[in-house]
């Protein structure tokens, strides 16, 4: 097994009870009317999204079970879409999830300098939070802006033609920040809408 490999272990159910807010759930059945009856499956990525940001930060077996019950699925199907998309998190992640592309036109461009710079910085490898809460670090597959490499992108704001000057403006102005109520625009409830 290399050590670039992701490996994600099955979790239990914890027996919590799990539920959006009104409003929220309002918002969830407008998206679930964009498409035909029968396939609310459909709305399965944006809703994780609001799940994982609204309940807790990660996606726990029970957050799952409860999304499944709301589209009226089968648990396993969600399952599988959470544990392929590097965008959901199946544990506890820090308020600030950095996501380093680290695919061949990212490598080339500077991306795995990027990620080891990051990891200095932050005194953790990919795959780990800092002892604060604040970070994690992840390496990701293609983030899909090859011609902007290297690139990475944190929560769900997205950085491009990254250097380590870049990089530690963008740690000062996260610190900055620290857990402060992440602004509206960054919020995934709120990019369906």
């Amino acid at each position: 097994m290399s050590d670039r490999e992701i490996i994600r272990p099955v979790r239990e159910k914890e027996g919590t009870n799990v539920t959006f807010s009104p409003a929220v759930l309002e918002k969830i059945e407008k998206i679930k009317g964009r498409y035909p009856a029968g396939r609310e499956k459909s709305a399965l990525l944006p809703i994780l999204h609001i799940a994982q940001e609204e309940l807790g930060g990660y996606l726990s077996v029970d957050v799952m079970d409860y999304v499944a019950s709301l589209l009226h699925i089968q648990p396993i199907e969600v399952y599988e879409v959470a544990t392929f998309y590097t965008q959901y998190y199946l544990d506890p992640v820090g308020r600030h999830v950095i996501e380093v592309c680290r695919t061949g036109p990212c490598a080339i461009c500077g991306g795995e300098r990027i990620s080891a710079y990051l990891a200095k910085k932050l005194n953790i490898n990919p795959g780990e939070t800092t002892s604060d809460g604040l970070f994690t670090l992840k390496e990701v597959e293609c983030l899909g802006a090859c011609g902007s490499a290297p690139v990475m992108q944190v929560n769900t704001q997205f950085y491009e033609f990254l250097t380590e000057e870049k990089i530690d403006q963008i740690l000062e102005e996260l610190r900055a920040q620290g857990n402060e109520d992440k602004p509206e625009k960054s919020k995934w409830i709120e990019k369906f809408f």
